[in-house]
């Protein structure tokens, strides 16, 4: 009888896990093997079929209107390049050296949570293919497996992507845990603290006809069950973490002047620009739009990194053109996790690479340091690299 409920429970988590749609979307679809991908949307469509709706929505979707989601990924393409064919560069070296650490690339795969849902290995898959490709991987608070793990499978401890407990003694115990594992830094989400509203992701959940136990089974959050995101939080909360930590304290959400202003006075290590991939507040601003403006207030004395809306290597050189020490990705790996698990994690990296390195040597950047802003244009007709803005901080900085 025992074994026969033991069987009945499998058979419900295997219908309601993407498992079998994940088998049938490549079956199915024209892209069976990671090594036929050519670029990174293409895994968009297989990611979507293998998944449930529930999951998909809650990957895909963005906030109300979905607005600031499509500004995020449209912004880049009001940006030109100016190319240099006789610079004589034969092979662009993309090294990066970010807080210490040593990658390959300055593209690093950004926090995002409950990976097992979009496949069985999860941060494990995700891990061992930013250990194989030299890449950099911040972890998410909401992971599915813990630091630990993930730092074994990484060759070393990730960053960690921190929602801070509504409690502080919680946010101690934490930091303690990942400072014990080895993580060199944390990158506290700021744009989480006042709540969000993801609609779309809720009306596609609606339409998710599976009991949401028979997919999760009892799985349990291995680094924090409690509440998240105090609402009350102050720049006192930084001066409090820079306290207690050795690890560079890095700050996940900054989109303004002044607000990097105050980040720098408040001690942190580290901005990334980010509004969550279009997740968190529907405020209409690119991140690539808000990274001109954030890079000149910190003026050189911190790094400023940035993700959102990168979809191809020619993005990440316009960020990294526009002042950006590392270029962060979230749904394309996702997208390549969900269709092949490790492999496809490696595909998206090595596609995104070699479509930077490529644009580097067309507009004659040996290395990092030789991208230039002189390299990019923007159309005098961009006035508005998202909706609803008459001016934008490129024209603000002088770019046309």
């Amino acid at each position: 009888m025992h074994s026969r409920a033991n069987r009945r429970d499998f058979l419900r988590f295997l219908a309601a896990s993407p498992l079998l749609g994940r088998a049938y979307a490549q079956a199915t679809g024209k892209i069976s093997n990671p090594k036929d991908v050519l670029n990174v949307m293409e895994l968009e469509e297989v990611a979507k079929q293998a998944l449930p709706p529930a999951h998909w929505g809650y990957l895909a979707s963005g906030v109300d209107d979905n607005l600031t989601l499509a500004a995020n990924m449209g912004a880049y393409k009001h940006i030109g390049l100016r190319t240099k064919w006789l610079s004589g560069v034969t092979q662009a070296d993309m090294t990066a050296d970010i807080f210490g650490g040593k990658f390959d690339s300055p593209i690093y795969l950004s926090a995002v949570g409950g990976q097992q849902m979009y496949h069985p290995e999860g941060e494990l898959a995700t891990a061992r293919a930013a250990k194989a490709k030299k890449t950099c991987q911040m972890l998410s608070t909401q992971t599915s497996t813990s630091v630990e793990d993930v730092a074994k499978a990484l060759g070393q401890a990730p960053w960690y992507q921190l929602y801070m407990p509504s409690a502080w003694d919680a946010t101690e115990k934490m930091i303690r845990r990942v400072e014990a594992a080895g993580c060199p830094a944390i990158a506290w989400t700021l744009d989480g603290l006042q709540g969000r509203n993801l609609e779309s992701s809720s009306r596609l959940a609606r339409t998710d006809t599976r009991v949401c136990a028979d997919c999760h089974m009892d799985r349990k959050k291995p680094m924090f069950e409690g509440r998240l995101n105090p609402r009350g939080a102050t720049w006192d909360y930084v001066d409090r973490l820079k306290k207690m930590t050795k690890m560079k304290v890095t700050l996940k959400g900054i989109n303004t002047p002044e607000e990097a202003r105050l980040a720098v006075e408040h001690g942190a290590d580290g901005i990334v620009v980010s509004n969550h991939g279009g997740r968190a507040e529907e405020t209409l601003r690119a991140t690539i739009e808000c990274l001109p403006e954030v890079v000149e207030a910190v003026n050189g004395r911190i790094p400023v990194f940035l993700d959102g809306g990168v979809r191809r290597g020619s993005d990440a050189f316009k960020a990294l053109a526009l002042g950006a020490r590392g270029v962060g990705i979230g749904r394309p790996y996702i997208y390549g996790l969900t269709a092949f698990g490790q492999p496809g994690v490696e595909r998206i990296v090595d596609i995104l690479n070699a479509e930077l390195e490529l644009t580097m040597r067309q507009c004659g950047a040996p290395n990092l340091a030789g991208i230039q802003r002189s390299s990019l244009v923007v159309p005098a007709g961009a006035a508005s690299l998202a909706p609803g803005q008459a001016e934008n901080s490129f024209s603000r900085l002088g770019f046309r």
